[in-house]
């Protein structure tokens, strides 16, 4: 087991109606409150009318608008909003990219320091803004981890940044705020979920312990995806798999693994920087390419056990037949919750592989992988997802 340093330092409120202790959350920070959320459904849902009114005695600006993979030009403007308007808390409501957004927005918010240039260089955060994060949908699990991925359409980067700082001060965990996921988006969410799982499942060294959590969290996805798919608004399933997002990716489940970068995240990046995809759709297209790229004599013992723990794949003294068997039940289950599983689907081409390639191997670490990628390993993964 590896020595790790474990401290998730978000205050989670799960469950129904823990939105009324609201009020009690943000009175310890000030009364000045950015409201940052996407495209309008919090409005049409209600959690926007509940929380004004929670907050009527409070001074509320707002940041509508952010998009499914958040721009750079909504920090600016969320920053900008901090700055002028000495913003003591952010509220976040949404997916990941709000919460992400906001993130960047808190710990921009307290330098002078340009927000890209903090995001390129990776730089240090030493003071953020206080967030309160209110997930609405089940996916990156953004409401209790360290990090934030953010886009740049202008320059085509989409980049992570990293910061205990960052993380949520609290986060309210209300499966009701998701029932009105549409069953495309469920099933997206699933595959991030489902994507930050197997990449800290498939990694050089793991441990008794964490396999068998990171494989129960899988089966639950698994499981749930498509009961809350078929039934919005089964209480239960929604549960499960918003609480499954949020343990994903925080490492509570793989403290001691000997961890890695993750190579599916680090090249979907590429796929959404260039073309504005749903990020789980992307993570979901390239994850059976990439399992049979990196399938050799030493991953097939581990694809293997995921066949059989994970798939159910009858044991075998032929570990390369297992391995396939799992490979192809992943790319089933995919298919099964609607997930277009072609590059070509989406009206992507080989036309920007080769710098994207070039470009995921420079900022995403995938020359330190479970199993390394070159520029013509990431090319060659593209293609087979065309």
């Amino acid at each position: 087991m590896e020595n790790f340093q474990f401290c998730i330092s978000t205050n989670v409120l799960f469950g129904k109606d823990q939105i009324e202790n609201l009020p009690n959350i943000v009175s310890s920070y000030g009364k000045r409150v950015l409201l940052v959320y996407g495209g309008g459904s919090i409005k049409r849902t209600g959690i926007y009318e509940t929380i004004k009114s929670l907050l009527a005695q409070y001074e509320i600006h707002e940041l509508g608008g952010i998009a499914p993979n958040p721009r750079i030009e909504n920090v600016y403007e969320g920053v900008r909003i901090c700055k002028q308007q000495s913003i003591d808390i952010i509220l976040a409501v949404g997916g990941g990219s709000v919460i992400d957004c906001s993130k960047v927005i808190a710990a921009a918010s307290c330098t002078e320091i340009d927000a890209w240039q903090m995001i390129i260089n990776r730089m240090p955060v030493s003071e953020a803004l206080p967030i309160c994060a209110i997930p609405t949908i089940a996916a990156t699990g953004s409401e209790t981890d360290a990090g934030a991925v953010i886009s740049n359409l202008a320059t085509n980067e989409k980049r992570s940044f990293f910061s205990p700082n960052i993380m949520p001060k609290v986060a309210i965990i209300d499966p009701t705020y998701t029932f009105s996921v549409p069953a495309a988006q469920t099933a997206a969410g699933a595959a991030d979920i489902l994507s930050h799982l197997f990449e800290q499942y498939f990694v050089p060294q793991s441990t008794f312990m964490g396999d068998l959590l990171v494989e129960s969290v899988i089966k639950t996805i698994i499981k749930y995806t498509p009961i809350a798919m078929a039934e919005p608004e089964n209480y239960e399933a929604r549960a499960q798999l918003l609480w499954g997002s949020a343990i994903a990716d925080n490492a509570t489940l793989c403290n001691g693994n000997k961890l890695c970068p993750f190579g599916v995240h680090g090249m979907e990046h590429e796929l959404s920087a260039y073309y504005d995809i749903i990020h789980g759709v992307g993570l979901a297209i390239l994850t059976p390419r990439w399992m049979r790229h990196v399938l050799s004599d030493a991953t097939v013992e581990r694809f293997a056990r995921f066949a059989q723990n994970i798939w159910d794949i009858a044991c075998s003294d032929d570990k390369y037949e297992m391995a396939n068997q799992g490979i192809i039940a992943t790319e089933r289950f995919f298919k099964s919750i609607g997930i277009p599983m072609t590059l070509s689907e989406l009206g992507i081409g080989c036309e920007h592989f080769e710098e994207m390639a070039n470009h995921a191997v420079e900022t995403e670490g995938l020359l330190y992988a479970y199993v390394p990628l070159t520029k013509n390993d990431v090319i060659t993964i593209y293609k087979n997802s065309l």
